[in-house]
């Protein structure tokens, strides 16, 4: 079959032959790959850049895709730890981490939307204890996972949703997906009153943002929840000190290990079904992925980059 394979942190993936994928658990299932996204998580993953990468070469990349199993059925399926990724024709997954969908999904929309939608999604589900009504501030708001971030806090009941980011044109985009102000990095200030900041930046921009609103709020003993879901910014924060003692201020993190796998599947069903109905906006882009080697140095803020194989 064929694959995009990474020989070394350093490398572009290549496009070629490769080994067809065995089953070999009691669970597993060899399935053909019809959709699979280039998310932040697989590019991080695949540079070394993130906490999971496993270091182990060759590596077939990809963590997620959407499948057709053994049974003609399609599927929405995760991986595990695996050097056998969704970049290729075939792979192998674990049926437990998958869930079935319709047969009229459209599959690059399913591939597009679910790792970045399930990014906020499991966040205000399984990590903290968000309640409809409290206002929700989404630090990076611009990217894929931001924009899909401002739909999901609003769909659970959020009573505001203020949007921050760089790109001022797509700032002026997000009232359009329900964000109730669109604010740059330097007016964050004005969302200080919010219950729950949800984090893809972290860097210097998390922290420089921290202390204005701290100091703006209300009602300073009040809880604010800081929830850090990404670090396109900067993996490290230099938090100051003050931001901890000047306000009732929780830090944490929702990721992987942080979540168990569990949770994460439990919650797939319906965040697929919202996705299948059209209730969150999805920007997607299918790429052949024999064009891998020219297509991943693009960004990945704009429009969700989907292999088809």
């Amino acid at each position: 079959m064929h694959a995009a394979v990474i020989t070394a942190y350093d490398a572009p993936p290549a496009y070629g032959q490769h080994p067809e994928p065995v089953a070999r658990g009691e669970h597993e299932m060899v399935v053909d790959v019809l959709a699979a996204g280039l998310h932040h998580l697989t590019r991080s993953k695949a540079n070394g850049t993130h906490y999971s990468a496993t270091g182990v070469f060759p590596l077939v990349p990809g963590v997620d895709a959407v499948v057709r199993d053994s049974s003609g059925r399609l599927r929405y399926a995760v991986l595990d730890d695996t050097n056998v990724g969704t970049f290729a024709e075939r792979t192998v997954i674990d049926v437990r981490r998958s869930v079935v969908l319709p047969d009229a999904v459209d599959p690059v929309r399913i591939a597009a939307a679910m790792n970045p939608g399930m990014s906020s999604w499991v966040a205000l589900r399984r990590r903290i204890a968000f309640r409809a009504g409290q206002r929700v501030l989404v630090l990076g708001a611009t990217g894929s996972a931001g924009r899909m971030a401002i739909q999901v806090a609003k769909r659970f009941g959020a009573a505001q949703v203020f949007a921050a980011g760089r790109d001022t044109t797509r700032l002026e985009a997000l009232p359009g997906l329900g964000a109730d102000r669109a604010l740059t990095f330097d007016e964050v200030a004005a969302a200080a009153d919010v219950d729950v900041v949800l984090d893809f930046v972290w860097g210097a921009p998390a922290a420089d943002a921290m202390l204005p609103m701290l100091t703006a709020r209300t009602d300073r003993s009040a809880p604010l929840t800081w929830v850090q879901i990404g670090s396109m910014a900067g993996a490290s924060a230099p938090i100051p000190s003050a931001a901890l003692r000047a306000a009732r201020l929780e830090i944490v993190g929702s990721g992987i290990g942080s979540v168990p796998p569990r949770d994460f599947i439990a919650e797939l069903p319906e965040l697929a079904q919202a996705v299948t109905e059209g209730a969150l906006d999805v920007q997607a882009r299918a790429v052949p992925l024999a064009r891998i080697a020219e297509a991943w140095p693009e960004g990945t803020t704009g429009e969700r980059l989907v292999f088809v194989p």
